[in-house]
């Protein structure tokens, strides 16, 4: 059993940072997360261990610590200042390429374009995106470009972890439906995740199984599930080296491993070592070959 792990894969300077600036503030003095700092359970456990609260970025109520922190998915700019209103200091996490999409949609609004947004409507980033923006379209689906107005100028933008393709396929399909409007694209997918997609590829054209590491509610990760699995490749998505089980490798020649971009170092140092420790177990139990082709002529 080979074992590849994809040439970009794991933790992103943007959550890097947040979690740098979050550790940093907490160590200062008591802190409120306002939501999930990034969707990573292991970084929620490390952050309770350094006392760090969690409140809802939408309760005024919900924090009772003087600082605050927006989370690296960011927020509506009415929501920051709701927070600094009521006396907190605030710690802004925000990704710097999800700054980059707020204001490329508020430069589309003030431009006269009806805003659009592609991407999932309850997720915090989209949720932040349109806090300010009460008339912005959220669409993940063709089906939901039918909620779109008429409108003489469109201007889209995507939540950062959304697949590139979706994201074209998708604007190819509101300028067929609208065709009698100007429609503007700005590209808002982030650098890392576009990386990680391609990386994907790789594993796909090279492996049978593919791992993929990472929160179970973080998009990203999902989305790298979700390819690896219509690439045809036998697909399992966890969140820590325990979940690995030696039975679903039985039949595996080349596993490709990659990691969502909230994903630490230390998990994919410790899923590879997992895995090589079930090469070496596979390696080691009689008849293995002769269960891989029983299982193969199945």
């Amino acid at each position: 059993m080979n074992i590849l792990l994809a040439q970009h894969h794991g933790m992103c300077f943007g959550v890097r940072d947040a979690l740098r600036a979050t550790h940093a503030a907490a160590q200062r003095g008591p802190l409120t997360i306002l939501g999930q700092l990034v969707h990573n359970p292991i970084v929620d456990r490390h952050l309770s261990a350094v006392g760090a609260r969690r409140g809802d970025l939408e309760d005024l109520g919900s924090a009772s610590t003087h600082q605050v922190a927006i989370t690296a998915h960011g927020a509506a700019d009415s929501h920051r200042q709701a927070w600094k209103n009521a006396g907190h200091a605030v710690i802004d996490t925000t990704c710097p390429l999800v700054r980059k999409a707020h204001h490329a949609l508020a430069t589309l609004v003030s431009d006269g374009y009806q805003p659009v947004v592609i991407g999932q409507r309850q997720h915090v980033e989209v949720r932040g995106l349109i806090g300010d923006f009460p008339q912005a379209v959220v669409v993940l689906e063709e089906a939901d470009i039918d909620q779109i107005p008429a409108h003489p100028s469109l201007g889209i933008v995507s939540q950062t972890t959304q697949p590139i393709e979706r994201a074209l396929r998708l604007v190819d399909a509101i300028k067929r439906c609208h065709r009698s409007s100007e429609v503007r694209f700005i590209d808002t997918i982030c650098h890392p995740t576009k990386q990680r997609q391609t990386a994907l590829d790789d594993l796909i054209r090279d492996c049978d199984h593919i791992v993929v590491i990472g929160g179970r509610n973080s998009n990203n990760t999902r989305q790298l599930a979700q390819k690896a699995t219509a690439g045809g490749r036998a697909t399992l998505q966890i969140e820590q080296a325990e979940e690995l089980d030696p039975e679903w490798f039985v039949d595996a020649h080349n596993v490709g491993v990659t990691a969502g971009t909230s994903t630490l170092d230390e998990t994919v140092d410790a899923v590879m070592q997992r895995l090589r420790q079930i090469a070496a177990e596979l390696r080691s139990v009689p008849g293995h070959e002769f269960l891989r082709a029983m299982l193969q002529a199945a």
